[in-house]
């Protein structure tokens, strides 16, 4: 309200003020024209009285000649007598010559005498006195003055220093003796006595006295000079001459008394012709005055007619502006309300939102009112705001050129409250800085002092900036942020101190967090402004730094011209300006002020100038922009690439990038690229320059899973951006919604991959697929189960759809190889160098980096990168020998300690390792800081390198994006694959290790056999859940030390201690770090399997056709590994190579997840979609509420049965639990409904709703109060639905089904322990004696048509890893490609623990889902002919939904 109450007055008067300038000069130049007729009659009268003035002078001229002619006779007369008065003048200057010649030959004596003096006054005297005992020079000088002071010419007896002194005690009165002293009458004894006594002494000298005395050197120099003068005196007898001189004086003085007498008549007779002349004067002047008035009457009428012709552009110009004004002010308060909302709400959001506010929300709404509030038509509050002069201004300090930049500059000078930059680029505080200059005072919250500078400025009334706040702002500030004043507003608490609150006091914050969450009264307290770059905005930038770095002549004429342009306009304004005020300040009658009127044509003038100039320049623009934009290619594409960097962050948040970073690597690229002849060519060696550099930066900081959605990222933007594919087509790609209700009729596809036909066979790209395969089986067949599908030729027409085309279809094919297939797409499309993934040397990451730019290791298990820091740095000379690297393992109380290091490092020019910063998180701010503070001015060797692991989850996520962003990002993973792993295994002992044992034999069986099962639990994570139920982080040191063990336990046993080995490492080496039973036996089989005493005679086989060596060297080990291992295969590890194939399926529709929400979902709907994103989301939320059944009546399904039994009870917790579900899925989607339709504010729960969505992704406040799924939404609604559906028919007479849809349930535990109550209760068995038993039956859920008398038949289980033979009725091998392949109705019922079948059982777990771990439901005991020990290895389970 304030800000729209002080904008409407500034704006109010503003426009005042110019309607009345603008008026008064419209009025001036109407007066100015009807003046024109009165001048021309006032001039007419004005010639009339000329005339006559010229009449009366001529007669007065007339009269002045008699008198001159009088004049003239009595002026003969008095020059005869003056000639005579001459002669004798003559005469007497000759003598007077004469006597001042013989004068001034003494007088160089004289003055001289005289500066001898001069150099002597009290101080100089007194000090000369208070010589106790003088040298004898001295004494002789004082001497030499006492004979000339001597009165009458006697000459005193005793010339004594002491004597001297006597004469001297009266200082005024000696100097007064010695400047009145009679030089001309001096007696000729005293000048003989001083000549013979006194100056024939050689060192009788002024310079030699000096050395004794300043003083007695000026009295020396007065001698000599004085006696110099009488000599010459008394030699030229100027006395004689002087007398006759005043003889003919006399003469002289007679004369000139006569010629007075004369001249004293000439003197009247003057008098009176200069009254004449006088008169004469006075009519002239009149005469030219009059003339003037006439000329200056001329020359007005002539200005007059100049100024109107002149300022007729304007008188027509200024005419449309006042009635625009006059238009202006009737919408005044609806344009300022506007703009005081754009001001005050707008800042914090993008271009898009913000033109959908003002365009589609605020001016409707405002229209809308009853009472319509006038605005103008398509406001621009920018316009409201400032003038082309102000934003040129701006852009000359710096602030980027695009129009949402332009905006932010607007709301930050005009916002009331204190502005908050959201400025992950620096690009805003950047302006600032330059803006403002050193007025600026700049903090950050935390740095020592920041509060004094504060409490300093807020007295003094400057402009503070606190920089890189964090999103819990210091309490201490919180005074200044609500401008909470005390006193009546005059003062303010800052910390404790209460400050005078001057008015001018500023305040501006800033903020590197790309999108940080403030709590509201900040955002009240703030106008947040949002800074962020722009796609457009970047890419000027990039398109100035490129032609800056090709063509500098262009640039610079490019930016010489906008700055110029800029001046211009800024000096266009200041003339209108000032031609406005002159004329407004102008008086009433302005006409006959000639400067006035010629300034006002100077302007028009210099106006008109610079108008040429800018039309010359506008044209010179023109072709240098021709010029530069063969570049913009260059930097569209570097923008691009730019965005999708900056958004890898929603992958992994480590990765974070700068756009400071971004400009370094974009220049190194243009500088590297291979020169060309013509500019076509060099552009697209730029491009390609360019592209290929930014992946290489960024591909080294990334994880290998996230190197190919990079890359495929990086593909599918660039051919969007140059339409080689449609955005459907790759919105389906991604998405891959399939409706699964096909079944599959042929044997060669899965249902799942023939549902994904039939849907694509509805699109027009797709239409008749489903036939051709159904057509002809063999050749689809054959493409389908190639080893290498992605590399075969589609059959039929279908090879000649795009490669996008070709890519939805492998999809559809065959999920598992489409890793694969992306990789061979992005060779395809960019080229094979995208795909190599070659590792780049640490040397060359190392060139790159700098003081400001630090190296940051992002850690994995098993991997030491700094060994590459420590052996460059031996290459380089920086060791911790030399005292020259500091290395810092970061934990409790090593802060202060990494400190030191980094202080002491930037300014010695060292190197600083950090290790595993995650481990202080308290202290990463800090270490921000520091980074930051250490590298100004730093040495130009200093550098830091840091390795940190990276957080299990994004809210985990501690370490700072400006840690992050400015470093270099360096990624280390362990080798994948048994090979490369077992060689690794190996790497970690040596021949010397291999002979330390005395049991040589059994010693390096053993250890190679744990080098085997160490590379195999290391791998064994690749295949996720199947592998590992939970991720550990085995690493070298359990198997080094597991090795130790078996060592000493060989040393000191006589028979290998097979079972405490296999404790030792499988309990407490390995088995420390894991927590899941069913992993605990995993790892107990894999040591059985493996530690047997038939090894030692070469009999076991760790893999098939790999048997344990037999006693070698250790290299004999490596060489034997790569001899003899097969190739990689799940069968290493134990698996079923479907394992791999479901490994390949997981890695694949992952990356096609993530690939879906790195899309921008502007760029999803794409420019020709039909439906913004709001729309979709409106459509799938109706589509789910239309489809959402009514929550059960637990009040009517209760009173069905008074019988309260185990089943009954499972029956009514799975309506409540499905209740609560219901319940919450419409709440939630009618309250985003509502956000939707503008009726609620957009709470940050609905915006995750909305993504989830849009993105196909169950909402997470769903699946809290669901069960456990991975499914995507459709599929999981689906199952909801189905999951309804079966409650419905138990809840119609609460009796049993008679199979029971166990994977259907909430809570299947619950109904597996009311199958054992029901029988416990039955046949009155204790129940903790009971336990569980299950049957496989033969027959499938359609082949039943009464429940089980004993127990429950259930169904909708799946067996993962293995399946089940109905007709033996026990475990046997998968069949290929068969991932999980459902089990047959299964018969549950308790049996007394002593009647539990335990021989030739697998004890098989029961997961709900395939991530296992935490879904662990029970343990079914299934049949197997085989030894159990292989379907544990081969992670065999039961699923309840796949």
């Amino acid at each position: 309200m304030k800000l729209y109450g002080n904008l409407l007055g500034k704006k109010r008067t503003e426009l005042t003020q110019k309607m009345e300038r603008l008026e008064n000069g419209l009025q001036k130049l109407q007066t100015t024209a009807s003046q024109v007729e009165d001048l021309k009659a006032k001039l007419a009268v004005q010639e009339v009285e000329l005339w006559q003035r010229n009449t009366d002078i001529e007669a007065l001229i007339a009269k002045i000649g008699q008198q001159t002619d009088k004049l003239n006779q009595e002026r003969a007369v008095a020059d005869a007598e003056e000639q005579r008065v001459a002669a004798i003048q003559a005469k007497v200057t000759k003598q007077q010559q004469e006597t001042e010649e013989d004068l001034a030959k003494a007088e160089p004596a004289l003055q001289a005498a005289n500066a001898a003096l001069n150099t002597l006054n009290r101080l100089n005297l007194t000090e000369l006195r208070t010589f106790p005992n003088p040298p004898a020079i001295v004494t002789n000088v004082s001497a030499a003055v006492l004979v000339l002071l001597a009165p009458q010419g006697r000459i005193p007896k005793d010339r004594s220093w002491k004597a001297s002194k006597m004469v001297m005690s009266k200082v005024d009165d000696f100097l007064q003796a010695l400047v009145n002293f009679d030089k001309e009458h001096i007696p000729e004894a005293t000048v003989r006595c001083v000549r013979d006594e006194y100056l024939s002494d050689p060192e009788f000298n002024p310079e030699f006295v000096r050395q004794k005395s300043s003083a007695a050197a000026g009295l020396c120099a007065w001698v000599i000079n004085i006696v110099r003068f009488h000599e010459i005196f008394v030699l030229c007898e100027v006395e004689m001459k002087r007398m006759c001189l005043s003889q003919a004086n006399a003469d002289l003085a007679e004369a000139a008394e006569k010629l007075e007498a004369i001249r004293k008549k000439l003197a009247e007779l003057d008098s009176s012709l200069e009254t004449l002349t006088a008169a004469f004067e006075r009519a002239t002047s009149e005469k030219l005055r009059f003339q003037e008035e006439v000329n200056r009457t001329n020359k007005t009428i002539e200005l007059a007619n100049r100024l109107v012709k002149g300022l007729e552009s304007e008188n027509v110009r200024w005419a449309h502006s006042v009635a625009q004004y006059h238009e202006q002010e009737e919408t005044l308060c609806g344009d300022v309300l506007l703009t005081a909302a754009f001001i005050s709400y707008a800042g914090s959001f993008s271009k898009k939102y913000r033109r959908e506010l003002l365009d589609n929300l605020w001016m409707p709404f405002l229209r809308s009112q009853k009472m319509p509030i006038p605005m103008t038509e398509g406001l621009d509050p920018v316009l409201m705001l400032t003038d082309d002069a102000m934003v040129a201004q701006w852009n000359n300090e710096g602030l980027p050129g695009d129009k949402m930049s332009t905006q932010n500059a607007t709301i930050l000078t005009n916002c009331e409250r204190w502005p908050l930059l959201i400025d992950p680029q620096l690009q805003g505080i950047k302006w600032i800085k330059s803006r403002f200059g050193s007025r600026l005072k700049v903090v950050s919250l935390g740095q020592r002092g920041y509060v004094d500078v504060i409490e300093q400025a807020v007295v003094a009334g400057e402009t503070v900036l606190i920089e890189n706040l964090e999103e819990t702002i210091d309490p201490v500030i919180d005074p200044l942020l609500g401008r909470h004043t005390i006193k009546k507003g005059s003062c303010i608490k800052v910390g404790d101190k209460e400050c005078f609150f001057h008015p001018g006091f500023r305040l501006i914050l800033h903020t590197k967090l790309a999108n940080p969450h403030y709590k509201p009264e900040i955002q009240a307290q703030t106008t947040l402004i949002n800074f962020t770059v722009t796609r457009d905005g970047l890419e000027d930038q990039l398109l100035a730094q490129v032609v800056n770095q090709e063509r500098p002549d262009l640039e610079y004429l490019k930016s010489e011209l906008t700055k110029q342009q800029n001046m211009f306009k800024i000096e266009l304004k200041l003339l209108e300006d000032e031609l406005l005020t002159r004329l407004s300040a102008a008086e009433s009658n302005f006409l006959g002020d000639n400067v006035l009127v010629e300034k006002l044509e100077t302007t028009k003038h210099t106006a008109a100038e610079i108008e040429m100039k800018v039309l010359e320049a506008k044209v010179n623009e023109v072709k240098i922009n021709e010029a530069r934009e063969h570049y913009r290619p260059v930097a569209v594409r570097a923008s691009l690439l730019y965005f999708i960097m900056n958004d890898l962050n929603k992958i992994n948040a480590m990765y974070q990038f700068s756009l400071k970073a971004f400009n370094v690597v974009f220049h190194k690229a243009v500088e590297m690229a291979e020169a060309c002849e013509d500019v076509k060519s060099r552009v697209n060696t730029l491009i390609d320059c360019v592209t290929y550099s930014t992946f290489n930066y960024i591909s080294r900081g990334l994880f290998e899973r996230d190197k190919l959605t990079f890359t495929a990222q990086l593909a599918f933007q660039l051919l969007l951006m140059s339409k080689e594919i449609d955005v459907r087509e790759l919105d389906f790609l991604l998405r891959f919604n399939i409706d699964h209700s096909y079944v599959s009729p042929l044997d060669f596809l899965s249902n799942s991959a023939w549902s994904a036909i039939k849907v694509m066979s509805f699109t027009d790209e797709f239409r008749g697929l489903d036939r051709d395969i159904e057509g002809s089986p063999k050749r689809w067949k054959k493409m389908v189960e190639s080893e290498c599908p992605e590399k075969e030729k589609f059959p039929q027409e279908w090879k000649g759809k795009s490669s996008l085309q070709k890519l939805i279809m492998m999809r559809a094919l065959r999920p598992d190889r489409m890793t694969y297939a992306v990789r061979n797409f992005v060779e395809e499309k960019l080229g094979v160098k995208y795909t190599e993934g070659r590792k780049t040397e640490f040397a060359k990451s190392f060139r790159e980096s700098g003081p400001a730019s630090p190296v940051f290791f992002i850690l994995s298990p098993g991997v030491d990168p700094l060994k590459d820091v420590e052996s460059l740095g031996r290459k380089l000379g920086f060791t911790i020998d030399f005292g020259k690297l500091h290395n810092v393992s970061l934990g409790q109380g090593q802060e202060a300690v990494a400190e030191v290091a980094m202080e002491k490092a930037a300014k010695e020019g060292h190197w600083v390792i950090l290790q595993n910063i995650h481990l202080v998180g308290r202290w990463l701010g800090s270490l921000e800081k520091l980074l930051e503070r250490c590298c100004e001015g730093s040495h130009p060797d200093y550098r830091v390198f840091m390795s940190a692991e990276p957080a299990p989850t994004p809210q985990e996520h501690i370490i700072p994006q400006g840690i992050l962003e400015n470093a270099i990002k360096i990624t280390n993973e362990p080798p994948t694959g048994m090979h490369a792993n077992l060689h690794a295994a190996l790497d970690n002992f040596d021949q010397d290790i291999l002979d330390t044992c005395s049991r040589e034999q059994e010693f390096k069986t053993i250890l190679f056999s744990l080098c085997y099962f160490h590379a195999c639990v290391a791998q064994r994570r690749k295949f996720g859940p199947q592998g590992w139920n939970r991720k550990y982080p085995f690493n070298t040191g359990d198997l080094t030390i597991s090795v130790n063990v078996l060592y000493n336990y060989l040393e000191a046993n006589a028979q290998v201690p097979w079972e405490d080995l296999r404790y030792l490492f499988g309990e407490i080496m390995y088995g420390g770090h894991i927590t899941d039973d069913w992993d605990r036996r995993l790892c107990r089989t894999y040591l059985e399997e493996y530690m047997q005493p038939n090894q030692f005679d070469r009999k076991l086989a760790l893999a098939p056709g790999f048997v344990v060596p037999s006693n070698l060297d250790y290299q004999g080990y490596h060489d034997f590994i790569d001899e003899m291992l097969p190739h990689e295969s799940p069968v290493h590890y134990g698996l079923h190579p479907n394992a791999e194939i479901e490994f390949l399926t997981v890695t694949s529709d992952n990356l096609f997840h993530t690939l879906l929400e790195l899309q921008s979902p502007d760029a999803v709907m794409g420019e020709g979609a039909s439906q913004t994103l709001e729309e979709k989301v409106k459509t799938i939320l109706d589509e789910v509420l239309e489809k959402l059944p009514e929550e059960y009546n637990m009040a009517d399904i209760t009173s069905k049965t008074a019988e309260r039994s185990p089943y009954i009870l499972v029956c009514f917790q799975e309506c409540e639990r499905m209740n609560t579900l219901i319940s919450e899925i419409r709440r939630s989607l009618k309250e985003l409904d509502l956000g939707l339709k503008g009726e609620l504010a957009i709470s940050s729960e609905m915006e995750k709703l909305q993504t989830a969505l849009f993105f196909d992704n169950v909402p997470d406040t769903w699946t809290k109060l669901a069960y456990p799924s991975t499914y995507s939404l459709a599929i999981w609604y689906n199952d909801v639905l189905q999951r309804c559906k079966e409650l419905d028919s138990w809840t119609q007479d609460l009796s049993l089904p008679s199979v029971v849809w166990l994977s259907g349930l909430f809570n299947p535990q619950s109904f597996l322990t009311a199958v054992m109550q029901s029988l416990a209760r039955k046949n009155e068995w204790p129940l903790d004696k009971v336990n569980l038993t299950v049957d496989v039956t033969k027959k499938f859920k359609e082949e039943f048509n009464q429940p089980a008398r004993e127990g429950a038949y259930v169904y909708g289980l799946y067996m993962e890893g293995a399946r089940w033979d109905t007709q033996a009725g026990v475990i046997t091998e998968a069949r290929l490609k068969d991932l999980t392949p459902s089990m047959p109705v299964i018969s549950v019922r308790a049996v007394p623990n002593d009647r539990h079948e335990t021989r030739n059982i697998y004890e098989c777990p029961l997961y709900k889902t395939k991530i296992r771990g935490p879904t662990y439901v029970w343990t079914f005991n299934l049949k197997t002919r085989e030894r159990p020990a292989k379907w544990v290895l081969a992670g065999v389970a039961l699923l309840l939904s796949v």
